[in-house]
């Protein structure tokens, strides 16, 4: 369907991480549709050509690589608009069984990752007048749940990250919020909830009665952008159909 309306984002530069598939390949399709220069990012290539976006291979929860990535863009597009830190995730895992390598690479790839990559777009944006980022966090980081811990502390940390840099930085033109996604149904969805029948029983137990799409994610990311939420900042835009039935991963049942 795409995202319907114009949000007055032509000639703006975007950088979207984890952007090449899944629910960040379509919010970086909504912001070219809307006139941007997009640039993303992933750990892998991109599954499929991505017209008028350029791709980068790279891992950000590097801190060189991360620095790298938005000297990139800047130097390719003369400045940068737009940061969407998308990137995220983690495996179901009962606390008991997470091991310390895994806490670390959680923590970096959700939550220290977008703070390098804010941090390094800072500087340019302020030279552009301000500008917009917006973290992906999850409703994992508001109400827990088994198999999440350290997802969700990073998630709930991000939310926390979001208002911290929307009160530091909004002299200088910055205005930075937070989505607060709820259940998607994305390519992956099938490992996590089942087949299409059993999402979308997990759907109708939802308030709105069916799961979330990535044309509801990226509406909501180019509104965010836009100069209709010119005074939203530090926002925890909920996004997740009006909240779902506590959910729990069989991979967790008993532990």
């Amino acid at each position: 369907m795409g995202v319907s309306g114009h949000y007055g984002l032509d000639g703006k530069v975007a950088l979207v991480t984890g952007g090449t598939r899944g629910l960040g390949r379509l919010i970086a399709q909504a912001l070219a549709a809307q006139g941007c220069h997009v640039a993303v990012c992933s750990r892998t290539a991109a599954a499929g050509p991505l017209p008028g976006i350029d791709a980068h291979v790279l891992d950000i929860r590097d801190v060189d690589q991360a620095q790298a990535l938005v000297a990139a863009v800047v130097a390719h597009h003369g400045g940068i608009d737009i940061l969407i830190n998308n990137a995220g995730g983690s495996p179901g895992v009962p606390a008991k069984s997470t091991s310390p390598r895994l806490v670390d690479a959680l923590l970096k790839l959700n939550l220290a990752a977008p703070f390098t990559l804010a941090q390094a777009a800072y500087p340019h944006m302020v030279k552009r007048g301000g500008g917009s980022i917006v973290n992906i966090a999850s409703v994992s980081g508001a109400r827990p749940s088994p198999g999440t811990a350290i997802y969700g502390a990073a998630k709930a940390g991000l939310m926390n990250l979001t208002q911290s840099l929307a009160q530091e930085w909004g002299r200088d033109g910055i205005r930075v919020n937070a989505i607060v996604a709820g259940l998607m149904a994305t390519e992956t969805a099938e490992h996590t909830y089942g087949d299409a029948e059993a999402q979308a029983a997990v759907g109708r137990s939802m308030p709105l009665g069916r799961m979330g799409t990535g044309d509801d994610l990226a509406g909501a990311v180019c509104w965010l952008c836009s100069d209709d939420a010119g005074w939203v900042s530090g926002a925890r835009l909920q996004v997740d159909g009006g909240g779902e039935r506590p959910y729990f991963l069989e991979l967790v049942k008993g532990s």
